[in-house]
């Protein structure tokens, strides 16, 4: 199938490939089997697919997405975030936070417990204490962990953690981070007993005990995860009824999409999340983005923003091994942000699946959004000028110009290419996978190259460090080097203060500083999207494309 734009002088062509008829035939043949009841037992299980593995289930570990979610379903923290990104209560019912910024004091609940395991005292799970979060976070610090969370408590004193007693803990901090309770939110933060993890050491990561609602069962690598219910935890649903619902959780490890879609579509697994091959994109969803009419009787799309920029970052350096880089230069760096339709781009390419980059770094659905900054528009006109500028009139004597990314991000490449021809520019794509993409980006080999920011937590100062000096590639987000007094003052002054509206305000001068000195391409904000069979309740989603399975029911 061959789809014709021609709305701009532009004419571009996306091929789809030919299988979606084929999927479609299978589909029809399976609906009647979707949602089908196990007819060897009477369990509620919840499955899904982790086509990228899970590496650790030790919460320390959890940086990857299928590590975070598999731990989510274990462990607890402190606090947690609710689907509209507000910090809650988890084990700590409450806390205090000091007028300075510098003291959180947390009351841990009485009533928590860890799963049942034979180190403990007549095989049964022991309460949760203060102590026990003071070990839990001292690991993480710990260099023999190797935890890739080290960073998260950058801004504890020394010696920052204080047990008060065993229901009152303390963190100290250095300085004044207003984003601290969202860190404390992630899955680093969570707490495991002291006994079982020196008795298990390593194997930890592969026989967990946490407090969470779901406990671990088995893993047979590469094939599944089994997640047993936790009768004893702690949390209800608003009439008191005990959560979770479901009795157990299953994982399976298919790497491949369409084997994937098939499974899902058979009704053997019951989300699908995300569209990880577009083969059968049209499948699921219309060109605007909505769930195709013939899939509503027998499927529900969930959908909202994802805290995930898309981008592709300039390297800004005069010279890249030993050649020179044309793209120090703003002028270049604004033609190109001009240059191409972003808009038809998401149209056409992504169906409409997340919004365009036509404002700053920073997505929606973070607090201070209202103040969001316009970024760039689709303006061949200004690009030419922009260009002409910079000495290179319609792109006489511009050398061309190579874009590194992986194969997953090609289409959107080529839609570039072919539109900043246009104007004048010349790109060069070169796909590499994403292990070497990521050696090449983050040793500043390669002068532009694709990326994308996922939130670690929900505030903006988490996208904005990506461009702050102190905090430059391979040691820091910073991969495009960018360099700007203003701008740090800026950082610098949101972090001393505890006044929200003041601290949005700073932000968004950041992110205007960015607009302007365009060190990198907003392609995208993208799109949470998950497929569930209609069997399928109260399955939470947020922003930041988390998790819990501890309030879905399965009928």
């Amino acid at each position: 199938m061959v789809i014709v734009i021609d709305e701009s002088k532009v004419t571009y062509l996306i091929f789809a490939a030919m299988r979606f008829a084929s999927f479609l035939v299978i589909m029809s043949l399976f609906f009647a089997s979707c949602g089908r009841k196990n007819a060897h037992s009477d369990k509620t299980v919840f499955r899904y697919n982790e086509s990228k593995g899970i590496t650790s289930l030790d919460p320390a570990q959890a940086r990857t997405m299928g590590n975070i979610w598999a731990t989510t379903q274990i462990f607890n923290g402190l606090v947690q975030l609710n689907d509209k990104m507000e910090v809650v209560p988890s084990i700590a019912n409450h806390w205090e936070v000091s007028e300075d910024g510098l003291v959180y004091r947390f009351f841990l609940r009485n009533d928590v417990t860890f799963h049942d395991h034979e180190l403990f005292e007549n095989g049964k799970g022991r309460r949760v204490v203060a102590s026990d979060f003071e070990y839990s976070f001292k690991r993480i610090l710990d260099e023999a962990t190797l935890s890739p969370g080290r960073w998260i408590f950058n801004a504890v004193a020394e010696n920052g953690f204080k047990v008060v007693n065993d229901s009152v803990f303390e963190i100290h901090l250095t300085h004044s981070f207003p984003p601290f309770l969202g860190i404390l939110s992630m899955q680093y933060c969570s707490v495991i007993p002291k006994e079982v993890v020196e008795k298990l050491g390593k194997d930890f990561a592969r026989n967990p005990v946490g407090t969470g609602p779901f406990k671990f069962k088995e893993w047979y690598e590469g094939i599944k995860l089994v997640l047993h219910k936790n009768e004893s935890y702690f949390e209800v649903d608003e009439a008191g009824q005990k959560l979770p619902y479901l009795d157990a959780v299953g994982v399976s490890f298919i790497p491949d999409p369409q084997s994937i879609f098939l499974e899902f579509m058979k009704g053997n697994l019951d989300m699908l999340s995300g569209l990880e091959d577009g083969s059968y994109k049209d499948a699921l969803i219309t060109s605007n983005g909505n769930l195709q009419p013939e899939m509503k009787e027998n499927l529900d799309m969930l959908s909202e923003p994802f805290l995930n920029t898309e981008y592709l970052g300039f390297l800004l350096r005069d010279s890249v091994d030993g050649k020179p880089n044309p793209l120090n230069n703003k002028s270049i760096r604004q033609a190109i942000n001009y240059g191409f339709d972003r808009v038809k781009m998401m149209r056409y390419i992504r169906n409409n699946i997340g919004s365009p980059g036509i404002h700053g770094f920073l997505p929606t659905g973070l607090p201070g959004e209202e103040l969001r900054v316009n970024g760039y528009d689709y303006n061949p006109q200004k690009a030419k000028q922009l260009l002409a500028d910079a000495g290179y009139p319609n792109g006489e004597g511009l050398p061309e110009i190579p874009l590194y990314t992986t194969s997953q991000y090609l289409d959107l490449c080529e839609y570039m290419q072919h539109q900043l021809q246009e104007i004048g520019i010349k790109l060069r794509i070169e796909v590499n996978p994403g292990a070497t993409h990521g050696a090449l980006v983050a040793n500043s080999q390669v002068a532009f190259f694709r990326k994308s920011w996922i939130a670690d937590y929900s505030d903006a100062e988490n996208y904005l460090s990506l461009f702050y000096s102190k905090n430059l590639t391979p040691n820091g987000p910073n991969y495009t080097l960018f360099l700007n007094a203003a701008y740090d003052q800026l950082y610098d002054a949101s972090l001393s203060t505890t006044v929200d509206s003041l601290r949005y305000s700073y932000y968004a001068k950041m992110d205007s500083i960015i607009v302007d000195e365009a060190p990198v391409v907003v392609l995208y904000y993208d799109q949470v999207l998950r497929f569930v069979h209609k069997n399928v309740s109260g399955l939470s989603s947020n922003s930041m494309n988390g998790l819990s399975l501890k309030t879905v029911r399965k009928d």
